[in-house]
């Protein structure tokens, strides 16, 4: 019961971040929704498999490759371009603490004093630069393959409900 409240809480920070950064990037009020259940979904998703002892880069790079999917078919939906929903959506996986100590590292380096009290101060800027890095290549191409997969097609142009698309062409033909 622990676990399910940790996720549900995780869930809502993760649903806040999304929403709040849909407003900042200028996502339509209509949309805001549905990239704040889709943020805290992917988020979500990622706390889960990280609690099941799976990487920290497999499930940020699972996790946004779900938003990117699923991104497709909200986008399709609530009629936007699935960048306006999938970009915020993925920034609450952002690697900002890895960065920070990368940087802080990198600049207590300037200092001989701390580098000689702490040798390994190299390899953490590296460790922490590299997760980093790879961090946020499994989130660009988390959202891109989507793209990659639809990129002969609009998002106006994939047809998830079949019959519906059947009675369009029928009405065009008629006319």
């Amino acid at each position: 019961m622990e676990l399910i409240s940790t996720i549900f809480i995780d869930f809502a920070l993760a649903f806040c971040v999304a929403f709040c950064w849909g407003i900042l990037f200028g996502t339509p009020w209509k949309a805001l929704l549905a990239t704040g259940l889709l943020g805290g979904f992917g988020h979500s998703i990622r706390f889960i498999l990280l609690q099941s002892n799976m990487g920290l880069v497999a499930s940020t790079l699972i996790a946004s490759v779900s938003i990117g999917l699923l991104g497709i078919y909200v986008a399709h939906k609530v009629h936007n371009p699935p960048v306006v929903i999938t970009m915020p959506a993925c920034i609450t996986m952002i690697p900002g603490l890895y960065a920070y100590r990368s940087m802080l590292a990198g600049i207590k380096l300037s200092d001989q004093a701390i580098l000689d009290k702490n040798p390994n101060i190299i390899p953490t800027i590296a460790h922490n630069a590299v997760l980093t890095f790879s961090l946020l290549f499994t989130l660009a191409v988390g959202i891109s393959i989507s793209a990659l997969l639809f990129r002969n097609k609009s998002v106006k142009e994939i047809r998830f409900d079949k019959s519906r698309s059947r009675r369009k062409r029928n009405n065009v033909k008629s006319i």
